[in-house]
């Protein structure tokens, strides 16, 4: 049969855009989201869809009157739009993340001590490596929907049952597990970082198959990917970006592997002055499967099991991520307002006669949620010092059978309980949900530590 080939050229740099076909174009530009183009650098490297703009950060830095000799905290780090934005701000920052490839991307994206040259060169290896690996195999990375001359390559049954079905196909995997052998023959080198994370972005932004909405899920199956001109590109992002700070000084940043609920496990006594943060929301996402693709492939998780071992240390935002032996709930056992809620949920479900699993956690999954943000908060008055600021970035919610959950009115009522002096509650933005055809709030819920009593 014959084939529809798309050219892909390259000896090693990308083509200039106007050269490039359209179809090209948007497998390659698939990363982009809504972050105003001068807040790109360093952030776009790994970022979720729906996180924060970089410009709030930069409001609360302004607003707390941080300076270098400030330290601020992200608990909740994500992909680091926090720490990133302290860092570019001279600000010496720290981030706790307990989900491995997230964290992984945060340390990533606050290291700016390899030199560009470095990284250009590491790529130039790694992809004519990788080019003349494909060709001896028989496939060319520089066509789409080509055809394989060879048995493809594959993970194994326990990574493969851990991966959302066809969130990437099979002559895309290929291409990645190749490329990855050469990316590892660098792992005692500075480069080999940068070249894993650029593959994480490019996995989830153009190899795989994933669709990004209020959950993530399969899209549009791709047959085939130039899977090493989409990883070169997001290392030429990392080279740009690199040569804006080549030769500066900017503060260290430290990246903790950590449970956000027991912070003074990880860090000194008053040692913090300020936290810009977003917790998970209580709703339904469940974070781990939002970097499923790129953790199971690059390794990060082995399988289910090694995947839950990580889920338990996660804040309990969802039904898929609770245990029986969870109690976080008994840290709000005598908040009434936060009961009353839970029993709404449960009626709710009553009355509907929703009879799920899922469904009849809803409310435990309420009360286990605020009380580990009541956790949470407790422990962090051991490292705060007196007078610290806090903003923490939430959203109001109605995934539990359309049942409204008003986030940040409830963090507020809790931070006055452990002692905080709750300062203001602003509006960030509205979202539509589908679910109630109404606008939801998400806020900044502003605290200040006045110390201990």
């Amino acid at each position: 049969m014959q084939e529809q080939y798309l050219q892909y050229s390259l000896p090693f740099d990308l083509p200039p855009e106007d050269n490039v076909s359209a179809e090209q174009l948007k497998i390659i530009n698939r990363s982009n989201n809504s972050i105003r183009s001068k807040d790109r650098a360093f952030h776009d490297w790994y970022r979720f869809v729906l996180s924060y703009p970089p410009h709030l950060v930069r409001d609360y830095i302004s607003d707390f009157g941080l300076n270098e000799q400030s330290v601020l905290l992200d608990p909740f780090c994500g992909t680091g739009t926090t720490i990133v934005e302290a860092k570019l701000n001279r600000i010496k920052a720290i981030g706790l993340e307990a989900n491995p490839f997230p964290h992984f991307a945060s340390t990533v994206k606050t290291d700016w001590n390899i030199t560009p040259d470095e990284l250009q060169v590491f790529t130039k290896q790694v992809s004519e490596s990788t080019y003349a690996e494909l060709t001896n195999q028989g496939i060319s990375d520089r066509f789409l929907t080509c055809e394989s001359a060879t048995k493809l390559r594959t993970l194994n049954k326990r990574a493969l049952q851990a991966l959302i079905k066809n969130s990437i196909s099979p002559l895309p995997l290929h291409k990645t597990l190749v490329l990855l052998d050469q990316i590892n023959l660098f792992q005692n080198t500075p480069a080999h970082k940068y070249g894993i994370l650029a593959l994480g972005n490019a996995l989830v932004a153009s190899i795989g198959n994933l669709r990004f909405g209020p959950e993530v899920g399969v899209g549009k199956i791709k047959r085939d990917v130039p899977v090493v001109a989409v990883w070169m590109q997001e290392i030429r992002k990392m080279i740009s970006d690199l040569k804006l700070v080549y030769g500066k000084n900017y503060p260290e940043t430290t990246v903790c592997l950590a449970d956000a609920r027991k912070p003074a496990q990880t860090l000194e006594k008053n040692s913090i002055d300020a936290i810009i943060t977003s917790p998970p929301y209580p709703n339904e996402k469940d974070y781990t499967r939002t970097t499923r693709l790129e953790s199971v492939v690059l390794g990060f998780f082995e399988d289910m099991l090694h995947l839950r071992s990580f889920k338990k240390t996660l804040l309990r935002s969802n039904t898929r991520g609770v245990y029986k032996a969870d109690s976080d709930d008994k840290w709000v056992v005598d908040i009434e307002e936060i009961q009353r809620l839970a029993s709404a949920i449960e009626a709710r479900r009553i009355e509907l006669g929703k009879t799920s699993g899922f469904e009849k956690m809803y409310a435990k999954v309420t009360k286990l949620y605020f009380g580990g943000m009541s956790r949470h908060l407790s422990e962090l008055t051991k490292v705060l010092r007196t007078g610290a600021k806090l903003a923490y970035v939430v959203g109001d919610q109605a995934s539990y059978l359309r049942v409204m959950i008003k986030t940040g009115q409830i963090l507020a009522l809790i931070a006055e309980r452990q002692g905080y002096q709750v300062e203001r509650i602003d509006l960030f933005r509205t979202r539509f949900a589908t679910a109630t055809q109404n606008e939801l709030r998400e806020e900044v819920v502003v605290l200040r530590w006045p110390g201990a009593k």
